[in-house]
């Protein structure tokens, strides 16, 4: 199998930011995040785009444009980055762990029922790792409790299921566009939304409450400041514009991967629902041998960069600030513990790649003797 070629978009790149640089210093900021945004927009098929420094100032917008704050509680699933939950915090909102169904890593729905309270204003699905739950089951369930969906994307840009693409099932889809993601600016992140109100007030909030939503004033409220800079913005700009390619890349990544792996003792791939459409982020394989974060860690050692391994990812409601509030998610830890999402990017070549494959091999064969 041979890796489709993507252009790599340097040209173009040094050709918006050459355009950027000649009119800095601009108080105002530039055109180029309005640019963006519009391109986004159209993208993703959705009425508003708004850009922001990053994906957890989306979901802080997000949040605050919804109307969530002080009292309120907002389901989220343990299987999480602390990312998704630091936002609340700074609203004075509480996150409330849902658990996750470790055979579809979709949400667990009657956890969630059984954590829904009065103050209960919104729910968080986090698409880890590209996966995208249910939309119906999704909406369903929010539409039953009133609740406002707010998607954590962060990691799934092209992925679609059903139909419908990620980022665009609620109220609002936050993306992030840290480096590693499949659309990267080096940092930056945006939100998606059809409704015209939160657009205005993710803007205003972005940037001290200027430009204030109609029929308020400038600086009328506290808000912060989590512009995209100019040239943060060019960069989006032009990897926005090769985004089919590069999905198509991760893709065909993933498919090689897992492929060369098909056959390795005490791993399974994990594959999508047949009507998702995954973007391929992560390669991820069920790991089956004994003590499996001991084996995601000794392949992080040799490597080979993985969630759990490098970056010793625990169900968020495991962390120290979170622990005590509930019962554990048992189906979030068990998801973690035995999973190996094995990290990409564009520059991961067939080479590369083979060589992941290689090692994963040869050390889960000598794992299981």
């Amino acid at each position: 199998m041979t890796l489709p070629s993507v252009y790599s978009g340097a040209q173009l790149l040094v050709e918006q930011l050459a355009v950027v640089l000649e009119q800095m210093p601009d108080p105002s900021g530039g055109s180029v995040a309005g640019l963006l945004e519009r391109e986004l927009a159209e993208a993703f098929g959705v009425p508003y785009a708004v850009a922001v420094a990053s994906g957890t100032a989306a979901l802080h917008a997000a949040l605050f444009a919804c109307g969530i704050g002080v009292g309120d509680e907002v389901l989220v699933p343990a299987l999480t980055v602390v990312m998704t939950v630091a936002p609340l915090n700074a609203l004075g909102a509480t996150p409330v762990f849902v658990d996750s169904d470790p055979a579809t890593l979709d949400l667990d729905y009657d956890d969630a029922a059984r954590k829904v309270t009065s103050r209960t204003r919104a729910i968080i699905p986090v698409h880890l790792w590209g996966r995208m739950g249910d939309p119906a089951a999704l909406a369903a369930f929010a539409s039953e409790h009133e609740l406002v969906i707010i998607e954590d994307a962060a990691q799934a840009a092209g992925t679609v299921r059903d139909g419908q693409r990620a980022g665009t099932v609620g109220t609002v889809g936050c993306f992030s566009m840290k480096d590693g993601k499949i659309l990267w600016s080096g940092e930056g992140g945006f939100l998606l939304t059809a409704r015209r109100d939160v657009a205005e007030h993710a803007t205003a909030f972005r940037s001290h409450w200027q430009p204030a939503p109609p029929g308020q004033v400038p600086l009328s409220r506290l808000a912060t400041n989590c512009r995209l800079a100019a040239p943060l913005a060019a960069i989006a700009l032009a990897n926005l514009r090769r985004l089919t390619k590069l999905v198509e890349l991760r893709r065909a990544q993933t498919r090689h991967l897992l492929l060369a792996l098909e056959h390795t003792p005490g791993l399974v791939a994990d594959a999508p629902e047949t009507r998702e459409e995954w973007n391929g982020f992560t390669p991820l394989l069920h790991i089956g041998l004994p003590n499996p974060r001991a084996f995601a860690e000794h392949l992080a050692q040799r490597g080979v960069p993985n969630s759990t391994g490098s970056f010793r990812l625990v169900p968020c409601d495991a962390r120290p600030m979170f622990t005590g509030r509930n019962r554990p998610c048992r189906g979030a830890a068990q998801i973690l513990e035995h999973t190996l999402a094995i990290l990409l990017t564009e520059h991961d070549t067939q080479t590369r790649l083979d060589r992941y494959a290689a090692v994963i091999a040869q050390e889960a064969s000598a794992w299981t003797t």
